[in-house]
């Protein structure tokens, strides 16, 4: 017994090294950096330890404002992205012969570069002197008026993230809702027909808490992928997000490090931890949440 406990250990081993080198070591370091109060990386010096970094970045304007972009992309862009996914991928359980096809071409935004996904929603989108864009052309059927929706009013560019950022993670979590779908036994559906079951309670008493791991995977995953979002404002609105009012946490972060106010490691390490309680917290309130409502 104590030599398969070895040999499980020594199997570990490289796994057990490569996330203490990657993940642990730079977690520590950045820690530490948090309360190095005035680190030069160039010289690797400071002069003091403290928790000024903190302080600074809380009441840093530029922070709060991509805290609170953050946060209304989570909280509208997870519930909505995983609902549309499990309404999609409900109906491609329901088409048999063609759902292979229909699962590829849901899943090409998923492949497609980042990038080039936000440069086509900024054609859509954006008003420019010769045309309004295909999005304002649709209100005008509706009798609104032409909005710029990426150098325009906040809400506007924060309704085109919103909804780029929704069409990029849709794809996977169709992929992974259709399979869970195709899991579920048949059997359960067969004795709840027998039984005169409608559809609707179908869906709720059997359908969903089947497949409820598989959602409380995507939501979990969804949470954490919606506060690292960083990359998608930059597709939309370039590289200055803070003019554009539509900066991240890690948006902020890179700033610090790399931008036009980069060269402070301290403020972008303490931003970096407040990131990681943040979500460490969230993931947190979603375990205990899936105690009572995820059946496995």
């Amino acid at each position: 017994m104590k030599n398969n406990n070895l040999k499980g250990w020594l199997y570990l081993l490289p796994a057990i090294a490569f996330l203490g080198l990657f993940m642990v070591y730079p977690l520590i370091d950045v820690l530490i950096y948090s309360f190095e109060e005035g680190f030069n990386f160039a010289s690797q010096t400071y002069f003091g330890v403290g928790g000024y970094n903190y302080s600074y970045v809380l009441h840093d304007p530029y922070f709060l404002s991509a805290l609170k972009n953050t946060f209304i992309l989570v909280i509208i862009t997870v519930p909505l992205s995983t609902l549309f996914s499990l309404l999609i991928s409900v109906g491609l359980s329901s088409i048999q012969k063609i759902r292979n096809l229909f699962q590829t071409i849901y899943f090409l935004p998923y492949v497609t570069n980042t990038l080039a996904v936000g440069l086509v929603f900024m054609i859509l989108f954006k008003q420019t002197p010769y045309t309004n864009g295909l999005a304002n052309l649709v209100l005008g059927w509706f009798g609104f008026s032409p909005v710029d929706f990426i150098a325009g009013p906040y809400w506007a560019k924060m309704t085109v993230l919103c909804i780029y950022t929704i069409w990029v993670v849709m794809p996977f979590k169709i992929l992974i809702l259709t399979s869970a779908l195709a899991s579920v036994d048949e059997v359960y559906y067969n004795a709840a027909k027998i039984d005169g079951t409608s559809k609707f309670r179908i869906f709720t008493k059997i359908t969903l808490p089947m497949i409820s791991p598989t959602m409380f995977y995507l939501i979990i995953t969804g949470f954490i992928g919606a506060f690292k979002a960083y990359s998608d404002a930059v597709a939309l609105f370039g590289i200055d997000l803070n003019s554009a009012e539509m900066n991240t946490i890690v948006g902020y972060i890179y700033d610090m490090l790399y931008g036009n106010s980069g060269g402070y490691p301290s403020f972008a390490s303490a931003a970096a931890i407040i990131l990681f309680v943040i979500v460490l917290t969230i993931t947190c309130i979603n375990l205990l949440v899936s105690k009572k409502h995820v059946h496995y």
